[in-house]
C-alpha cells in the first residue's frame, strides 16, 4: 500500500509483536486475580449500588452516533469498509478507578466507540484518551504496578509499600523527554471541556494487513463550553444543545525506529495522519449513562473483526483484563447478557 511517492510501503502485522513471556503471563494472572477482587468491593468503594469496571469507571454519558468513511478515502483502504456510514455507541467516561460524586475529576477522559453493523452486531471496539502516551513499556512493571493500585484501593494501607515500590520502578519510563512535554502541553489544558480534547488510541491496531495508531480530532473544539459545571452536566447540556463532528485520522507503521509498536511513552513521527472518516453525534442522542445496563457494556478492543484487532503486549493485557471486568460485573449484578 502506498500511498504517495515519498512514504515507504507500510509494515505488516507479524503476531510476534503480541507475544508474552512466561514470566509475564504469570504476572497476567496474579493481576485478573486483583481485578476480580476490586471489582467485587467496587460498590463499597464507590457512591454507587452496584459493581462498576476496575478503570474508566465513571460514565458520563452513552452516546448513539455515525462513523462516515470518507469519500476521497485511498482506494488501497476501500476493501476494509464495506459500507459508507456504520452506527456507533460512544462511552464517555473518567480513568479514575472508584466513582465519587465530587464536583472536580481529575482530566483523565476516555472516549470509547463500538462500531457496529445493520445487524447490530460489534465490528470494532477502540477504547480512546485524551493524553496520547503511555508511561510504562514493560509489560511485567505494569502488571505489578496495576496489581499494587488494585489491592492498595482494596485494603488501603497494608498495601501502601508495594505500591510505592512499584510507582518507584516506572520512574524512568516517566521522566523522559517526549513524556515530560506531553504532560506540560496535557496540564495546559487541563480545565478545557471534555469533548474539545483529541482522543487517541495510545496503542497500535491493525487495519487489515497493516499497523496504526488513531485519532479522534473535534471539528470545532468548545474548549470553555459548560465552564462552571460539573464534567457530567457540561457534557449534557452540550448534547441537548449541539451536534459532535470530529474527524477520524490514522498512522500507518512503516519503520518501528520512528513508529514503536511496544514503546508508548514516545509519540510516532515521520508517519503523517491520514483523514479516513468522521465521526457525528447529534444533538439529543444521550442514553441514560446511570442506567446499570451501562456497566454490562463491553468496549474489548479484542472483540473485533481480526482485521481490526489491537496489537501490542500491553494491547495484549488488554483481552483478559477487560473479559474478567465484565464477567465479574455480571456476576454481581445479576444481569444475564450485555451487547
Amino acid at each position: 500500500m502506498t500511498f504517495n511517492n515519498y512514504m515507504p510501503e507500510p509494515l505488516k502485522y507479524n503476531k510476534s509483536y503480541d507475544q508474552l513471556s512466561y514470566e509475564e503471563k504469570q504476572l497476567l494472572e496474579e493481576n485478573k486475580k486483583s481485578i476480580a477482587d476490586f471489582v467485587e468491593h467496587s460498590s463499597t468503594l464507590s457512591d454507587v449500588n452496584h459493581a462498576t469496571r476496575n478503570a474508566h469507571a465513571k460514565t458520563y454519558a452513552i452516546l448513539k452516533g455515525k462513523l462516515s468513511i470518507d469519500s476521497e478515502i485511498h482506494r488501497d483502504l476501500l476493501y476494509l469498509f464495506d459500507k459508507e456510514e456504520y452506527n456507533i455507541v460512544v462511552r464517555l467516561s473518567n480513568a479514575h478507578l472508584k466513582i465519587k460524586n465530587t464536583k472536580k475529576d481529575i482530566p483523565a477522559y476516555g472516549f470509547a466507540i463500538k462500531i457496529k453493523d445493520d445487524a447490530d452486531r460489534t465490528i470494532a471496539n477502540y477504547p480512546l484518551v485524551n493524553f496520547p502516551l503511555f508511561p510504562i513499556n514493560s509489560v511485567s512493571a505494569f502488571l505489578k504496578l496495576f496489581t499494587a493500585i488494585n489491592r492498595f484501593f482494596i485494603k488501603k494501607w497494608g498495601n501502601i509499600y508495594p505500591l510505592v515500590s512499584q510507582f518507584y520502578q516506572i520512574l524512568p519510563s516517566v521522566f523522559t523527554a517526549s513524556f515530560l512535554k506531553k504532560t506540560i502541553e496535557f496540564a495546559m489544558k487541563r480545565n478545557d471541556f471534555m469533548l474539545s480534547f483529541d482522543y487517541h488510541s495510545v496503542g497500535v491496531y491493525r487495519l487489515g494487513e497493516h499497523m496504526i495508531k488513531i485519532k479522534l480530532s473535534p471539528k470545532n473544539p468548545q474548549k470553555k463550553f459548560g465552564k462552571n459545571l460539573t464534567t457530567r452536566k457540561a457534557i449534557a447540556s452540550f448534547c441537548l444543545e449541539e451536534d459532535y463532528e470530529a474527524d477520524v485520522l490514522i498512522q500507518f507503521c512503516y519503520d518501528l525506529k520512528d513508529q514503536p509498536i511496544n514503546i508508548l511513552n514516545r509519540e510516532w513521527k515521520n508517519s503523517p495522519f491520514i483523514k479516513i472518516g468522521e465521526v457525528k453525534i447529534e444533538k439529543n442522542s444521550m442514553d441514560n449513562p446511570n442506567a446499570c445496563d451501562n456497566e454490562l457494556l463491553s468496549f474489548n478492543p479484542f472483540e473485533s473483526a481480526e482485521i481490526f484487532q489491537p496489537v501490542g503486549k500491553i494491547q495484549k493485557l488488554r483481552d483478559e483484563a477487560y473479559k474478567v471486568s465484565l464477567q465479574t460485573r455480571k456476576k454481581i449484578n445479576k444481569l444475564l447478557k450485555y451487547k
